[in-house]
């Protein structure tokens, strides 16, 4: 574990770099927003659309990976509902929570971090993972969101879920990368060799983006906050094992890579979410501050009991 420990802590330290430059406001909030907007539309898409297209659709998807990941992060975000429910919060709140406890940093964090700590093969399962939290889940919440709140129709709540996935870079990136590996052509040198020199951005500009955000957050409603990210370091690892290794066993490699990739901490997009709607950003801030400054820890703990050994 220690190893595993060691290899992570250039990544941590990337992240720790970034809050020291918010904290110090040597990055102000503003050039934190602009970093973000490049590292997602630009650098963070150019590498996901080479991944996506230099991989085979067999290479992302697995269906017993796929269900073993949907089943084991559906049962945290209900019990991240529930109980959100048993303390008297309305729909919308319950849903972010549920976000809280069940969606993590997969694209900022879990792509360059676990295809380093796990090799360039986990790429594929972490596409597939990302593309599930970001159609099923994301999805859930504007209609969860949208749909109690009234005013709309059933219909043009669907249709908004759908809006939010087209304009989504990740999600139209991998689909244009596996698009390219579907026609068989692959990427002609040049453009394989310009979308890996931008892509090459994403890692450490993700990681000192994520730790720049995180130094205008707050720790307020901390009880809540520590729940869910119990939720996020210890439930949704431990379900989404107990899907990939029992229910749904797949191949324990995969099987380790989206175990991994549950154990990411409280993914920064739910408080863009939250901000949008208008729902608890507090709350949700203090979940992602407290789940990443825990999961130094717990995702190398999870790493090393869920790898395969040598």
């Amino acid at each position: 574990m220690l190893e595993i420990f060691l290899k992570t802590v250039p990544f941590f330290a990337l992240i720790g770099l970034g809050y020291g430059a918010g904290r110090t406001r040597f990055f102000t909030e503003e050039a934190t927003a602009y970093l973000t907007k490049f590292i997602f539309y630009f650098a963070l898409s150019a590498m996901l659309f080479r991944f996506s297209a230099n991989l085979s659709f067999a290479e992302i998807f697995d269906a017993r990976l796929a269900m073993a990941y949907l089943w084991g992060t559906a049962f945290v975000y209900g019990i991240g509902m529930a109980v959100a429910f048993l303390r008297g919060m309305d729909t919308p709140t319950a849903a972010i929570e549920a976000q809280c406890a069940a969606i993590g940093n997969t694209g900022f964090l879990g792509v360059p971090m676990l295809a380093v700590l796990l090799g360039q093969e986990a790429v594929g399962p972490i596409i597939l993972i990302l593309a599930i939290d970001l159609m099923v889940f994301s999805s859930a919440l504007t209609i969860l969101v949208t749909g109690s709140r009234g005013g709309e129709g059933g219909l043009a709540v669907v249709k908004k879920a759908a809006l939010g996935l087209l304009k989504n870079p990740m999600i139209v990136s991998i689909s244009l990368g596996l698009i390219v590996a579907g026609l068989g052509t692959g990427l002609h040198p040049v453009m394989n060799e310009f979308v890996t020199i931008l892509g090459n951005a994403a890692t450490p500009g993700a990681l000192f983006a994520i730790g720049a955000s995180l130094a205008s957050k707050s720790a307020e409603r901390v009880e809540v906050a520590a729940w869910l990210s119990f939720c996020k370091l210890v439930l949704h690892p431990v379900f989404v094992a107990l899907g990939a290794f029992l229910l749904f066993p797949t191949d324990p490699y995969k099987a380790a890579v989206a175990v991994s990739a549950a154990a990411l901490p409280v993914a920064g997009n739910v408080f863009m979410l939250a901000q949008h709607y208008g729902i608890a950003p507090q709350r949700v801030s203090a979940s992602i501050l407290i789940s990443t400054a825990a999961s130094i820890l717990t995702v190398s703990v999870v790493i090393a009991l869920v790898s395969p050994g040598p």
